[in-house]
């Protein structure tokens, strides 16, 4: 019955270049139902997932599990202060993580493209052009932070005592991040070639650097000096450190990666390259720093309601950054995927594996959320030792995980369309939508007159969502037409 289903949407699916404009417009949900139901073009349910299980370890790793084990550690220290000062340090450092993904789009699409063509010298030339270009950023951004710390904090609003336990903290963090920022070059090299696997194991060995010292660092372990907050920001610097060695020596010592012919020292790239990842990153870097920034503006319209709320906001936000990865993955794998098929101009296999990475992202990610919606008590009170927010986050997280689908909608169409070369369509959707649409919207309710608190919490952060839904109507609307296909780089 179901291969007779695939068969009869299938005879009228596939059609050639030409075909295609002439086809009469299909219904978004039929055409859908035919996407990942198409065993002929695209990639198979098997392929994407041998790419997308190493892209989930690595999201898992920098967006979830490590700031989870590490938010419950400076938890056990049972100081609400120093639970809420890492919830917003950690928002701020995702905005700068976010924006180094960014920067490594642009390396991810330029490979990418040059190795679905098989010219080897050029993805060299990519790497080394990245390499410096994330050397500048990332230093500029991480002095900025280092010397602009107190000024930092002194925006978000947040208590002095705060301000004065993160001034420090965020000092430590930013040098991390500039070692950040370099690894990211090679790990977007490394996704170009479709090797998401050694990223993986990067990543992974980054992880298990941080959680060993962290912990050490924290309770002062192993001979180690008890630091409590401060010992999570020496584990990031060592963290990334190590990273950035790891990636550095595999690049240039792996046998397979010889035929690239990298050479990282000799000079500063190709302007040509250098200019080709500029241009493809800085739109890239501005969308998702401002869909990062809407978590910072979140923050700062929820921090006047006291510290309880701010604590509630950041276990919500991390529970749902945890559930959310999988769209975060496959978000990855498909702008590799979308990179590497849009040289050759195959079109419909595109199309068809967005579908297919839609599909596979929703039942990963709803999953995680009905068991964090069912047992959302037990969850939330891990970080709440005192009893104080509990009760507060768990009535607000389940209406609030319905919601997160339009997150998981935007990350992965946004993904695709940055494959595609179509990074400035993202930015100027995200820009309008955060500009004209999430910053009024959000301040109005965060200024209405409410006694529920928790009605108002849920309307301020519901309104980040909806402005997800908005993203993604948008993107569906661009990849319904052609003109998406005709941003070769």
């Amino acid at each position: 019955m179901l291969n007779e289903l695939r068969e009869k949407m299938l005879s009228h699916y596939i059609v050639s270049d030409k075909e295609e404009p002439q086809e009469k417009p299909r219904k978004l949900i039929w055409s859908y139902l035919e996407g990942i139901l198409d065993y002929k073009t695209g990639e198979s349910y098997r392929n994407i997932f041998s790419y997308f299980f190493p892209e989930f370890i690595t999201a898992l790793l920098l967006y979830a599990i490590i700031p989870l084990i590490d938010a419950k550690w400076v938890a056990d220290l049972k100081s609400t202060s120093m639970y809420a000062t890492v919830g917003v340090t950690n928002t701020l450092v995702h905005f700068i993580i976010k924006a180094a993904e960014g920067l490594s789009v642009g390396t991810v699409i330029l490979a990418g493209h040059y190795n679905g063509l098989h010219d080897f010298k050029q993805v060299g030339k990519s790497l080394q052009s990245a390499f410096w270009v994330s050397c500048l950023v990332g230093g500029s951004i991480a002095s900025i932070l280092f010397f602009g710390a107190h000024g930092i904090y002194s925006f978000y609003g947040v208590p002095e005592k705060m301000i004065h336990l993160g001034v420090p903290f965020l000092k430590l963090k930013a040098l991390g991040l500039f070692c950040m920022f370099v690894t990211f070059a090679f790990i977007g090299f490394l996704r170009g070639i479709k090797k998401p696997r050694i990223a993986m194991q990067i990543f992974m060995l980054g992880g298990v650097v941080f959680l060993f010292f962290d912990y050490s660092l924290i309770y002062g372990k192993y001979g180690f000096p008890a630091l409590g907050l401060m010992g999570s920001g020496w584990a990031t610097v060592i963290q990334y450190f190590i990273m950035l060695i790891a990636s550095l020596v595999y690049t240039l010592f792996d046998k397979e990666n010889r035929q690239y012919c990298i050479s990282l020292f000799t000079h500063l790239g190709s302007w040509q390259h250098i200019a080709s990842i500029l241009n493809l990153s800085w739109p890239v870097i501005l969308d998702k720093a401002i869909f990062a920034a809407a978590y910072i503006w979140l923050g700062y319209l929820i921090n006047p309601m006291g510290k309880y709320a701010i604590a509630s906001y950041s276990v919500i936000k991390d529970l749902e950054r945890l559930a959310i990865q999988p769209a975060g993955a496959f978000a990855q794998v498909i702008t590799f995927l979308v990179s590497n098929s849009y040289a050759v101009h195959d079109w419909q296999g595109i199309k068809t594996n967005i579908k297919k990475t839609i599909f596979l992202s929703s039942l990963f990610v709803f999953s995680i959320l009905f068991i964090f919606s069912m047992w959302s008590d037990f969850f939330i009170s891990i970080f709440d030792y005192k009893g104080k927010f509990t009760a507060f986050s768990a009535k607000a997280f389940p209406f609030l995980s319905v919601l997160v689908f339009f997150d998981l909608l935007q990350l992965v169409l946004s993904g695709a369309l940055r494959g595609a070369a179509n990074v400035k369509v993202v930015m100027y959707a995200r820009l309008a939508v955060f500009i004209m649409y999430f910053v009024p919207v959000s301040w109005f309710l965060a200024h209405l007159t409410l006694e529920n608190q928790t009605i108002k919490f849920l309307l301020i952060y519901g309104s980040f969502y909806i402005g997800n839904g908005l993203m993604s109507l948008i993107y569906i609307y661009r990849f319904r037409g052609d003109s998406w296909k005709d941003k070769a780089i």
